[in-house]
């Protein structure tokens, strides 16, 4: 490649001829506006004889007002050395060349290149294109630059963590693209376990890494792992006779491409490690009553079936993770007032609050929790009761009213405030109304003589309570 650049030199008109011997000043005048945005007639000295503008945005710009004053003037500090750089090549007839400078402005500098050439009687014009347009689209450009430059840094770190985290996981793992059921990639734990060299299980079938008479059931297993989220492990042998092992397959797209993340565990690990906890999480999960276990980040990070029917959940992945207030009471309220009593005071027992579903259902619901140590930190347990269908049989009047205070301040947690207020309202109108019947022996007459109130009044009151008919003797 050759380093040696060739000077561009500007090419002239070759048949000079085919011009006006003579062009008027009018014509030339007009020439000169129409050729940038703005020119500039300076003499000998660099003061401006005469400003044609043709663009209306520098119209507005102060410098578009300096005949008279030196043109060097209308620059900012910092460009004055260009401005002298050009006269001074114009008065010796060097080629000229585009060059920028800044003018001062009331919204900031107004970028401007120039080219400025020698006229006659000793004479120049400076001829300007505007150039904030291309100043702003270089600033945006440069902002998107270094966007691009940070984002790609921030991936850069992120690959670097997970490499690292790859490579130094102690369990057996597979990178598998869903579509051809080959290994993408595969960590040292993984080449290990199958005795294969440092990537020789890159682009191999992962049906390769199970005995041959097995390795259909582990395709359908892989097939059943893309259709659903809760496929439990399976066990299979590996090849070679390395032992059964416990595979477990996970769905995740990358780039638009579904993948299919394979972990390996040895079946006698997996056997060893459930066996003490098996009866206590076959037990959990058959429980009629929600069973949630949560960090001290409120985290779930377990929970039984009943909870996933109450919830309205599809599976228990859609609620790991995520904070138990998603479901259980106000958020921010009831599960912070709960871990609030179990710091304080130990042991929560029955407290009443709400459980909404995914489905936008609301159940009503006793929670009782506890706290326990989980490693370096805690955990708490949750068991929920839905008393829902418990309040809806039992006896009651119309309308479901509270019958007494103890039952109002249980209302606590399930309602408002505003709520609580107005059914209290309508408990004391309604056991004021059944004082007056029964102290007046049922004459309605006589009891809303008694409240104060006319007879339609508390007919309208009655119907509203479920206390008695519209009609009746009053006698």
């Amino acid at each position: 490649m050759n380093k040696h650049v060739i000077p561009f030199e500007p090419k002239p008109f070759q048949r000079p001829d085919v011009l006006p011997p003579k062009l008027s000043p009018r014509t030339v005048a007009s020439l000169l506006g129409s050729v940038g945005d703005v020119a500039f007639v300076l003499d000998g000295g660099g003061v401006v004889l005469d400003i044609a503008v043709s663009d209306a945005g520098l119209a507005k710009q102060p410098f578009v007002e300096s005949v008279g004053q030196p043109w060097i003037e209308t620059v900012t500090g910092e460009r004055r050395p260009k401005v002298e750089e050009m006269l001074a090549d114009a008065a010796k007839r060097v080629p000229a060349r585009w060059r920028q400078v800044n003018h001062p402005g009331p919204g900031g500098d107004v970028p401007v290149r120039y080219l400025v050439m020698a006229l006659e009687k000793g004479r120049f014009v400076a001829i300007g294109r505007d150039m904030r347009d291309a100043a702003v689209l270089q600033q945006r450009l440069l902002q998107a630059q270094q966007s691009l430059e940070r984002d790609y840094l921030r991936l850069r770190q992120v690959e670097a963590r997970y490499r690292l985290l790859f490579d130094m996981a102690l369990e057996p793992v597979l990178i598998v693209d869903a579509a051809t059921r080959r290994i993408r990639e595969a960590n040292p734990a993984a080449h290990r376990l199958l005795a294969a060299k440092p990537g020789a299980l890159t682009d191999q079938p992962v049906s390769s890494i199970v005995d041959p008479d097995d390795r259909e059931a582990f395709v359908a297993y892989l097939g059943a792992a893309e259709a659903a989220d809760d496929v439990p492990p399976i066990v299979l042998p590996l090849r070679a006779r390395r032992g059964e092992v416990s595979l477990s397959a996970r769905l995740f797209r990358q780039a638009r491409t579904a993948m299919l993340l394979v972990r390996i565990t040895p079946a006698e690990k997996a056997g060893a490690d459930a066996t003490p906890d098996a009866p206590w999480t076959g037990i959990v999960e058959r429980m009629p009553d929600a069973f949630v276990m949560t960090d001290k980040a409120l985290n779930i990070l377990t929970a039984n079936a009943a909870f996933v029917e109450l919830a309205q959940l599809p599976s228990l992945d859609r609620a790991r993770g995520h904070r138990l207030d998603a479901w259980l009471g106000r958020p921010g309220v009831d599960v912070d007032l709960i871990v609030g009593q179990l710091r304080d005071h130990g042991p929560v027992r029955n407290m009443a609050s709400v459980l909404r579903g995914a489905d936008g259902g609301q159940e009503e619901i006793e929670v009782s929790a506890v706290a326990a140590p989980y490693g370096d930190s805690e955990c708490y347990g949750f068991t929920i009761r839905s008393v829902g269908r418990r309040l809806r049989d039992t006896p009651s009047t119309t309308n479901q009213l509270p019958r007494s205070v103890e039952q109002l301040t249980e209302l606590v947690g399930r309602m408002s405030l505003k709520d609580i207020v107005r059914e209290s309202t309508d408990l004391i109108e309604r056991l004021c109304i059944e004082a007056a019947l029964a102290h007046t022996s049922d004459n309605r007459a006589s009891a809303a003589e008694i409240l104060g109130v006319s007879r339609q009044s508390l007919y309208s009151k009655l119907h509203r309570h479920g206390l008695g008919n519209l009609v009746g003797d009053d006698s």
